[in-house]
């Protein structure tokens, strides 16, 4: 097929343009919490003209264990990320679980995103397609990176081709995750623009009994590998004190690394598109 461009407010994903972001808590804490987040990654992304869209969840699912923490919930959360979108001009993106949620957060969303434990569940991606919104799906743990062809058609059964694939590792034994990038141009062979998700690609599900561990330490040199390969976004997952954080502390990005991290990604970025 050929290469599609998702717009996404005044972002273009896909093709030759610069990367995009996609940037953001794990899980939402409070307006105020958001607030922060987003003007700090607003500061980040300004030197480099880098256009973002603030993710955040208002429920985290599919927690390792009973006693995780799942956010504010649907109503509390939909408010804030409308907030933010009106606040500050930036397209907003959450998770959606059930079928029934989505039309519900496409009121308040630019972006609903497939988690990869349901980038099969046929109901969800038709009725996430139904709401017209961009659609991010991540590729499940268990998939190859030629299987989300078959997932992207079912989204684009419904006349929605806005459709984002999202490479967040391959599971690799026990709690440990692993990168093939021979996946990203496999799955930008569909048409769609890919999406690297460095944060979550770094993650240990489960890896500490009752939570995920991470090795933050890695997620930037993987999405500097994806830079290389060729991507049209990175998710990267950021937070003030991610030690502290409610839900994937062990992989996310301390904030204040962030301008830094990303001015080095789109020189990669640059050179790659370059060639």
């Amino acid at each position: 097929m050929t290469p599609q461009t998702v717009t996404i407010g005044d972002i273009s994903i896909g093709g030759q343009a610069p990367v995009a972001l996609i940037s953001g808590p794990c899980q939402l804490e409070s307006h105020a919490h958001a607030r922060m987040i987003c003007e700090g990654l607003l500061e980040a992304c300004t030197p480099t003209g880098t256009q973002f869209i603030f993710k955040a969840s208002y429920d985290k699912a599919n927690r390792s264990s009973l006693a995780g923490t799942r956010g504010l919930g649907m109503d509390a959360g939909l408010r804030i990320l409308s907030d933010i979108r009106a606040e500050y001009g930036v397209p907003v993106l959450t998770d959606v679980h059930e079928p029934g949620h989505c039309a519900i957060a496409a009121q308040a969303v630019d972006v609903l995103q497939i988690p990869a434990f349901l980038c099969r569940q046929t109901d969800l991606l038709l009725a996430a397609g139904e709401t017209g919104l961009a659609i991010n799906i991540k590729k499940g743990q268990f998939l190859a990176p030629w299987d989300m062809a078959h997932v992207a058609a079912k989204v684009e059964s419904t006349g929605n081709r806005r459709i984002l694939l999202c490479e967040r590792g391959t599971s690799f034994g026990y709690n440990t995750l692993v990168t093939d990038f021979r996946g990203l141009p496999t799955m930008a062979a569909t048409g769609w623009p890919v999406v690297f998700d460095a944060t979550h690609s770094v993650q240990q599900p489960g890896g500490l009994g009752g939570s995920s561990g991470g090795q933050r330490q890695f997620a930037p040199v993987l999405a500097r590998a994806a830079c290389a390969v060729g991507v049209s976004a990175l998710f990267i997952e950021t937070h003030d004190d991610p030690d502290r954080a409610p839900s994937d502390g062990p992989n996310m990005i301390p904030l204040a690394e962030m301008g830094a991290l990303i001015a080095r990604l789109r020189a990669f970025d640059a050179l790659a598109k370059e060639i």
